[in-house]
């Protein structure tokens, strides 16, 4: 998914849009080793096990899953496994159009 993370983050640069990234690996070293190789430049938390904090709050049940999550903290979309990359863009795409909708 990398690759396709990369791609979102150029596409989206100038609009209300941000990946966060969350990496379970046993090793902080060797999760290191792979952001730098793999040039992830998104926030990303390394918890060092699948039972984490985060994974318990947002009911995580698989590696990857995908959460579209709104400015107010809502759980928009999710996804359990990589999303088709079409309906990730078209689903960021509808919550950006709300956002950047003119205030009446």
């Amino acid at each position: 998914m990398i690759p396709h993370e990369r791609s979102l983050v150029e596409k989206y640069k100038d609009r209300p849009f941000a990946i966060v990234g969350v990496n379970t690996d046993s090793s902080k070293d060797e999760y290191a080793k792979k952001a730098a190789e793999q040039k992830v430049t998104w926030r990303s938390a390394w918890t060092g096990s699948t039972d984490n904090a985060i994974s318990r709050q947002f009911k995580v049940r698989g590696y990857p899953t995908v959460l579209l999550i709104d400015g107010t903290g809502r759980i928009r979309e999710k996804w359990l496994g990589a999303p088709p990359p079409k309906a990730l863009e078209k689903a960021i795409d509808e919550l950006l159009a709300e956002l950047e909708k003119p205030a009446k």
